[in-house]
């Protein structure tokens, strides 16, 4: 038998060819669009692809099935449930039916629950009565997850319907197959197509049901809310690419020539709709950039996040360092987005040529944003990270906002106030500021090293706080109140130093790093980082929670 996995790291994508090498027929299983690579493993042993077998209709990518049914004259599978839902030619196998190459026997186990026609491949090497080798679980079982449900409410399909069929698709056909047969899932670690991936990429049935969160003996209700719950906002692109992996697309074409722009026509056509996508890494891009750039690095989950970050058939300049022009085209039309128009292969040159066109990208240390944490009132902290991972802290007062949410969300957000963005450590949020950027936002600066970075610093994720009460008492603390002076007039602590908080920087010598300082402001917001903000400093810094609003709603006494 012949067995190979082919793991695309970007997208967190396995594919597979299985093949008997008596019998030379073989057989791919979601395949990526750009198929080189299984034509050519079949020529070197000797194999002829007589099938594509997709398991579903993918959302995260564009499948090749078209493009290597057109190169090699494979007819294309999916599961009996697709029947009636494709606009080229299938054909769909029932649970139970069997694909032979020969001694080595495909079962096809209808798996719905991730989708409705999803499908599980048992492959065995002697017969259809042989010992299972494994199972191509497609996005059914991933390793230490399953198969999320959710993807399809927007369709009609609910999350709870789905997840009761891969309940019993899990527990009643795959966990049925022996304990060592081997588990090659579609995807892994950094896919959206679940929560919790391992970055192995195979292990066993056995293994698994020992493992696995969601395998853990449990009923049925209990398994729909454990699987449900916690996802990430799925990216925009998905529906689009479920979509058109069902229709009768164009083919891909590796070759097809691109035409190279200049700096100012690249330009026109961004205000004409277009996107300008850098694709050079975030330190270079913000050095200088063409502008209205949006800045996907090549080097990370590239055409996952460009589909985060403008809609679908949207028309696409490619800006790139040279030689790496096409690979950024491949890249994209991995998910369908096809429409790219040219491209920039050596923007540093035409970047001299057109210095009226260049922009740089303002990017800020732990130290400065803790500074305009403290003297900007109205700046605005966007966290783009998901959901699990904010749960483990955020810097005060951020709002999550994740990155496959920011493009549809850019209407409900102030264009004109100060923004600052953060993700884990720098890459997403390099994408995000220069999106907001290229959308008209006037002051947009992203976070250097990100979450990460502030929480290695010494301001602390979460900051050291004292209420009302305990606040009264505090020995030989300094209050200090920061909001502005209308408001101080109308009411303040008695005793309390007034420094309003755009006034700090210029009035530290009023403290006193000896002694403890208590900051209060009208709600916590603001005290908070400016409790932050001197922390960073070396003073002992105490936020006083609920502020002015908490020590009224105690009925304390107030100086007029």
């Amino acid at each position: 038998m012949f067995f190979q996995q082919y793991y695309l790291e970007c997208l967190s994508h396995a594919s597979y060819m299985v093949g008997d090498t008596t019998t030379g027929m073989a057989v791919v299983i979601d395949p990526q669009r750009d198929i080189d690579q299984y034509v050519a493993d079949a020529q070197a042993n000797g194999l002829r692809i007589v099938k594509v077998i997709e398991t579903h209709f993918h959302a995260d990518f564009l499948s090749g099935h078209l493009e290597l049914a057109a190169a090699t004259g494979a007819s294309i599978v999916f599961g009996a449930a697709a029947k009636g839902r494709v606009e080229f030619d299938i054909e769909t196998m029932a649970h139970g039916s069997h694909i032979s190459l020969g001694d080595v026997d495909l079962e096809i186990l209808e798996t719905p629950g991730h989708t409705p026609e999803s499908i599980s491949v048992v492959v065995r090497e002697n017969g259809p009565t042989g010992t299972p080798f494994g199972v191509l679980t497609g996005d059914t079982m991933f390793i230490g997850d399953v198969g999320r449900p959710d993807l399809l409410s927007s369709v009609g399909v609910t999350a709870d319907q789905l997840a009761r069929q891969l309940f019993d698709s899990l527990h009643n056909k795959l966990l049925l197959l022996p304990d060592d047969t081997k588990v090659f899932p579609a995807h892994g670690a950094g896919s959206s197509c679940g929560k919790q991936l391992s970055t192995e990429t195979v292990s066993t049935i056995g293994e698994q049901r020992r493992v696995n969160y969601a395998l853990a003996p449990m009923v049925i209700d209990d398994f729909v809310d454990v699987v449900t719950e916690g996802q990430n906002v799925a990216p925009e692109y998905f529906p689009f690419a479920a979509n058109r992996n069902r229709e009768a697309r164009p083919l891909h074409d590796d070759d097809a020539p691109m035409k190279e722009l200049t700096a100012p026509e690249a330009v026109a056509l961004a205000e004409q709709g277009a996107v300008i996508l850098d694709s050079r890494d975030d330190q270079s891009f913000a050095s200088g950039y063409i502008r209205g750039s949006v800045n996907v690095g090549l080097s990370g989950r590239f055409a996952e996040y460009a589909g985060e970050v403008m809609k679908p058939g949207t028309a696409i300049v490619i800006v790139s360092d040279a030689g790496f022009e096409r690979e950024a085209r491949t890249r994209l039309a991995r998910i369908g987005f096809d429409n790219v128009v040219g491209c920039i292969s050596n923007p540093e040159l035409e970047m001299l040529k057109n210095p009226q066109l260049v922009e740089k990208q303002s990017r800020l240390s732990v130290e400065s944003l803790a500074e305009r944490m403290a003297s900007l009132r109205e700046l605005v902290v966007i966290d783009v990270r998901n959901g699990g991972e904010t749960a483990l802290g955020m810097l005060p007062g951020a709002r999550n906002i994740p990155l496959p949410a920011l493009l549809r969300e850019i209407p409900e957000l102030d264009p004109n106030v100060p923004v600052v963005v953060n993700c884990a450590g720098g890459y997403r949020s390099s994408v995000a500021s220069s999106l907001l950027k290229s959308h008209g936002f006037t002051d947009v600066s992203d976070l250097i090293g990100g979450y990460n970075a502030w929480a290695d610093s010494n301001i602390p994720h979460t900051l050291p706080a004292i209420d009302v009460k305990a606040a009264q008492v505090y020995p030989n603390a300094l209050l200090v109140d920061v909001r502005e002076q209308n408001e101080w007039d109308a009411g303040h602590i008695e005793g309390a130093v007034h420094i309003p908080m755009a006034q700090l920087p210029d009035r530290l010598e009023e403290l006193d790093k000896k002694m403890m300082t208590i900051v209060v402001c009208r709600s916590g917001n603001r005290s908070g980082k400016v409790a932050a903000w001197l922390i960073n400093r070396g003073y002992d810094a105490l936020n006083m929670t609920g502020g002015m609003l908490a020590w009224s709603e105690q009925g304390l006494a107030e100086a007029k």
